[in-house]
């Protein structure tokens, strides 16, 4: 697990720094596990593009991922370790004692033939996944649910994990990546460890085309566009917008305030991830 940058013979090989995919164990997915991902280009069931640069790219499809961790008391072997072009994270075939077979996102260090269980009374280790209220607090953890039952919403990208700080009451308190400390009642399940691949980061596409392959179209700047198209458009000559730079639609592009004023999750933040002004 590495990046790879290879020799300049070519300008756009000069910057390209990609993937060595070392830790990947096995090429084929498991096809019993694989679902059709269709394309829509933005667009919605009536045509109209409702979510822009979106287009094109090579086709994929989608691997099923267990999120819940729901199968107790049954031990899995790791079977391979496999790339997922739909995430930034590895993920890993589970062979269960009882003959199914399941993804799950790779923890960083996990190798083929461990052992891994879920449930409230299993061991602590990298890759199990066991209920908040069962974890030792300091220890990273992953994948991690909002509700009880409902599957990890949480800390799901590469290279990224959470911490346990406190626990009180019915709910723990945990430091996300972003170092928000928000509340997640003891019920929620999250898996030990820190996602895998975390070199992802460092990784550098090295030309345009290769961000095309991954299904995104050109972003072109709001003042480089017709007035008719955008708020900071037209002008004679170079302009810089002439105003704050905005969205199409006129609201703040750079330090606007997106969260929606009555979400129920804004209750269980105790510290936002940057201090209000």
């Amino acid at each position: 697990m590495g990046i790879r940058q290879r020799k300049p013979t070519t300008p756009n090989m000069r910057f390209t720094a990609l993937d060595d995919f070392a830790d990947v164990t096995k090429r084929t997915p498991e096809k019993a596990l694989l679902e059709p991902l269709p394309k829509s280009g933005g667009r919605n069931n009536n045509g109209r593009v409702t979510v822009r640069r979106q287009g094109g790219g090579h086709k994929r499809m989608y691997r099923i991922i267990d999120w819940r961790r729901n199968k107790d008391g049954i031990p899995a072997k790791v079977a391979a370790i496999e790339y997922d072009p739909n995430r930034s994270g590895r993920i890993a075939l589970l062979h269960y004692a009882d003959g199914e077979k399941r993804y799950i996102l790779a923890p960083k260090g996990l190798t083929v033939g461990e052992i891994l269980e879920s449930g409230e009374k299993v061991e602590p280790k990298v890759g199990n996944c066991m209920p908040l209220a069962n974890i030792p607090a300091s220890l990273p953890v992953y994948n991690i649910e909002m509700m009880p039952g409902r599957g990890g919403k949480l800390v799901r990208s590469a290279g990224l994990s959470a911490q346990i700080t406190a626990k009180e009451g019915d709910y723990a308190h945990i430091v996300m990546p972003s170092g928000e400390v928000r509340k997640i009642h003891l019920r929620c399940r999250a898996t030990i460890g820190q996602v895998s691949n975390p070199d992802h980061s460092s990784e550098s596409l090295g030309k345009a085309g290769r961000h095309r392959w991954m299904g995104f179209r050109p972003v072109p700047r709001g003042n480089a566009m017709n007035p008719v198209s955008h708020p900071m458009g037209g002008g004679e000559g170079r302009t810089s917008g002439g105003r704050h730079p905005c969205s199409p639609w006129g609201k703040p592009a750079k330090g606007g305030k997106t969260r929606k004023r009555r979400s129920p999750s804004n209750a269980m933040i105790i510290r936002r991830r940057e201090k209000r002004r």
